[in-house]
Order: C-alpha cells, then structure tokens, then sequence
C-alpha cells in the first residue's frame, strides 16, 4: 500500500554546493509523549522476551511449544473445547466404592399417616419416605436386607431398588425398635436373573477393632437420589446418645437424610456400622455438620441374626389384630435409670379373662419383648402385634419384680386374643 502521507525533505543544494541549513523545529509535547511510550514498550517487551527465554531454559519450555499449546486452547475460527481424552483414575476409594455398592440398596417406604387439613378435617395420606439397606444374605426363598427400623416403620408398602435400578416389593422380616434396626426380605423368584448377576451379599468387619483416625466410606440413598459415596475418618468410637441402647461410632463422612440404613465402611470394603440419621441434635433425620452416626456391626450382630431368621411375616390389617389385652405406659431409658426399673412397656392393668390374664401375665410387670424382639414402649409392642391374629401364639418376654426390688424374667406362650 503506497504511502498517503506526504513528507517535507529539506535537503536542496545551494551556491557553493552547500546546503542550506536545517531549521530546526520544536517537537509539539504529544509527540514527545508518544515517543517515550514507545520506547518503555519496546524495553518491557524486550525484557519479558528476554525473562521467557531463561525460563524456558531453565524449565525446559520452549516458546515454540507454549505458543502451540495457546493455540490449542484458544480457537478463533472454529472454536472448540479443549477436552481430555481421559484416562483411568482410580483411588483406594473408588476401588472399594466398586466393590461394595452392588450390596447397597435403595429402600422406598409408603406409609398411610393421618393428616389435618387446614379447616380441620382429618383424612389419610400416603407418605414417601426414602432410606437404604445393606444386602446381608439369602435362604432358598429370600434375599435379606439390613436396614433402620425408622426406614420402614408405618409402612404400608415397601420397595428396594438395586444397583441396576430394577425395584422389587419387600416385606419387613423383623424389627428391634430399641436397636434402631430391621431386615426385610425380598422373594427371590421376583429378582431378575440379571439383577441377580450384578447384586452382591455385603462382607461384615469386626467393629470392635476400629481406631479413631481410620478411613471411613458412607454409601447410602441421600435424599432418595440413588446411591452415592462419601468419606471420612473414625471420629470417635463408644459414642453413648439417647434413644439407643447400644454405643454409636462417630464419623465425619457425610451422613444425610436417605442414607439411614446404609453402609460404613473400613479401608477393607467391610461392613463396620448400619449408618443412622436419627441420631442427631436436631431429632431424626436433622443432620450436623461433620457429625455422623453408625451402629456398629458387631454389637449388632445377635440382634440381626435373630431378625434374619425369624418366619416373614406380614401385617394383618387393622381390627383383624390380635390382641394381649393388658393397659400399659412406657418406661423410657431416663425413667429406667431413675427408678432402676427395665425399659419396655409397665402393665398399669391386666384385662380381666384377656390373653395376658390367661397366660398368667400379672399387673407391674414389665414387658420388654415380644416374638424375641425387644419392645421399648408402647408404640414398639403395637408395632409387633400387628403381624398376629386372634388365636396365634406369641412368646412375651416379662421382667417380674420381686421383693428385694430386683426383676426376674420369664417368657410365657400367650394365644392372642380380640379387641371386645
């Protein structure tokens, strides 16, 4: 492109071939300024070649090489992502996460709860509610799920999904409400064969051997997403809190609302705990920061294996109930320590010719079990009646007392009887 400005020479011969002399000409200050701004630039960039350059040797990076990696990154025509192309990344964590979560199962639990409409009528409404279960063995007819109690109290109809999604109805085997534990059983011709191939029955630990520090992983159904994974540390072991009869482990591994029922684990992939988001400061499934709780796995164990292998069975509807026919109030764990009396339901009345009556159960007696699952209360005993008729019998486990203000127990066979 030609030149569009046209530039004044001053150079012209004049008499003896000299020349004329220069006038010389002020430099307006914009100009000056501009120079000078140039010149600074022309040095900086200079200088930052120059820094490039040692780097670049120094690190061995070539400018030639930087440059081809900012023209990888940064398309003008064309543009695309940079992505990567990958690669296998795999930790102790995934490692056990991979084993472990095809014996971790979501649980689903309708209930019917009776609510008040805002101008006071009360009807009947089906409650979803989320949790999880940790697959612990199968007999020749059933797959059988550990679980929280408070996952699958109140349920009218209970659904577990496995790790390939597919969900199968389940039955509540058995209940320890004192314990905070259930397992529910799934009829094995339901599963899918192929389901079959991708679940797994979970291997438990020794709780008992865990350390504060050790790595801790959660797998569980938060807030009813589907599985997912966190990890932490033992925070504490031998942690004593209301409501639970046992000692709780202590970890900082994210517990949430719909993984009570799940798996802790050790750094072997091992059952250590039966996570539970009812023990918590703000009431039950109220989380705290950095604060989970897990039952542990051994001193579990009897209780489980008592559920396990106790007959399926499953609830008789309202008014087809059996009934014990005694009057009862509870007696909590603060009563318990109090008065040094057993926790389970205190008899205030014995029906007269009722089933308790007939068995020669007796009024201040303390009933703390029935089917060989402890009841803590009022509300644990109806909970189990629930599965028995009028004329089935049923061991009743009862603590006596005696003069000497001690208890002793007995388990009597009562035939239950109805509601009239």
């Amino acid at each position: 492109m030609e030149n569009q400005y046209t530039y004044y020479t001053p150079e012209q011969n004049y008499g003896d071939g000299g020349q004329k002399p220069k006038k010389q000409r002020k430099v307006p200050k914009w100009i000056k300024i501009v120079c000078a701004a140039l010149a600074f630039g022309l040095i900086a960039g200079g200088a930052f070649e120059a820094g490039s350059y040692a780097v670049g040797k120094i690190l061995g990076v070539s400018k030639e090489s930087a440059s081809a990696e900012n023209k990888k990154d940064k398309q003008i025509d064309g543009a695309k992502l940079n992505i990567s192309s990958g690669g296998d990344i795999s930790t102790d964590v995934t490692k056990i996460a991979q084993n472990a979560m095809p014996s971790v199962v979501s649980i689903t639990n309708i209930s019917i709860e009776q609510v008040q409409s805002f101008f006071g009528r009360v009807y009947e409404q089906e409650i979803p509610s989320a949790g999880s279960g940790i697959i612990i063995g199968q007999n020749d007819e059933e797959l059988l799920i550990l679980t929280n109690n408070h996952v699958v109290e109140n349920s009218n109809t209970l659904t577990v999904s496995f790790i390939d999604e597919e969900s199968v109805e389940a039955a509540i085997k058995g209940t320890d409400s004192s314990r905070d534990l259930a397992v529910v059983s799934v009829k094995l011709k339901d599963i899918k064969d192929s389901t079959m191939d991708q679940i797994a029955v979970a291997t438990l630990g020794d709780s008992t051997a865990l350390k504060v520090g050790e790595p801790a992983i959660a797998i569980g159904n938060a807030l009813g997403y589907g599985q997912s994974v966190t990890s932490g540390i033992v925070s504490a072991t031998q942690r004593v809190l209301e409501g639970f009869d046992s000692e709780l482990i202590q970890t900082d591994a994210a517990i949430n609302p719909g993984n009570s029922g799940g798996a802790l684990l050790n750094a072997k992939g091992e059952v250590i705990g039966i996570n539970t988001m009812k023990a918590s400061s703000g009431g039950m499934d109220v989380g705290v920061e950095g604060m989970g709780y897990a039952i542990p796995i051994s001193d579990a164990s009897d209780v489980i294996a008592n559920l396990m292998n106790r007959e399926t069975r499953t609830k008789v509807p309202e008014g087809q109930q059996g009934y014990l026919g005694i009057q009862g109030t509870d007696v909590s764990s603060d009563v318990s320590e109090m008065y040094n009396m057993p926790t389970g339901v205190y008899i205030s009345e014995v029906i007269r010719n009722g089933a308790a009556d007939k068995a020669g159960i007796s009024k201040s007696s303390i009933i703390t079990a029935l089917g060989g699952i402890n009841v803590d209360g009022m509300e644990a005993l109806k909970e189990q009646l629930q599965y028995y008729r009028p004329g089935e019998s049923v061991e009743v486990t009862v603590k006596i007392p005696e003069k000497n203000g001690e208890y002793k127990e007995e388990t009597i066979e009562v035939v239950l009887g109805t509601n009239s």
